[in-house]
């Protein structure tokens, strides 16, 4: 099963854990260079953060990709906080689950909810958001879903709108809900400390 190899994957590859103002934070280090950075909420297990850095020479070093989360979230003042502000009216996309579904986001989006359509392309294995009235438009996959080669269904996406955001929902299979219960359960073996130390055995 894919899943199994994804699973695979992350037991094979070097990591490092810190546990810090209430959030559990792992590195991965995969045998091809690729780097992924995960946060999770220590109280409930929720993934907060999820980043790649992929070992590209086209790519400035230092770049990360956010599969989960906010790239800007962090950011303070200087040149950056002034990019944030001028685009700050330009539909801002974001993935945000929840323990039993993926969630995306997408603030500043005005129009009314009837406007709004959220389909499946089984072919290209992506969602695609639209607009009726052609302003907006947008086309995104599901990593997980991908890694672990299973079918998007289209009776589990859904979509809701207030407050000039639209919420996208794609309930999280049985088999992704088990796979993320597994992962958690061997990050939880790692041995770390409170204060941020990674406990690392060298060989």
């Amino acid at each position: 099963m894919a899943a199994r190899g994804w699973l695979e994957s992350l037991q094979q590859a070097k990591k490092t854990a810190a546990v810090q103002e209430g959030k559990r934070k792992v590195h991965y280090l995969f045998p091809d260079g690729r780097e992924l950075v995960e946060e999770y909420e220590v109280s409930n297990d929720q993934l907060t953060v999820r980043k790649w850095k992929q070992k590209n020479t086209l790519r400035s070093p230092g770049q990360w990709q956010f599969e989960v989360g906010e790239a800007f979230s962090r950011a303070v003042g200087g040149l950056e906080q002034q990019l944030i502000q001028e685009s700050s009216s330009n539909p801002i996309f974001t993935r945000k689950d929840t323990i039993s579904s993926f969630q995306w986001r997408i603030r500043n989006l005005p129009y009314p909810r009837k406007v709004y359509s959220a389909t499946i392309d089984p072919a290209e294995r992506c969602c695609i958001v639209r607009t009726s009235n052609k302003k907006y438009y947008k086309k995104f996959n599901i990593p997980d879903m991908d890694r672990c080669r299973l079918p998007l269904d289209c009776s589990a996406l859904s979509f809701t709108h207030a407050n000039n955001t639209l919420i996208i929902t794609y309930q999280k299979p049985a088999e992704i809900l088990r796979l993320e219960q597994e992962v958690l359960q061997e990050l939880k073996k790692m041995k770390v400390t409170d204060d941020g130390d990674v406990d690392c055995k060298t060989q």
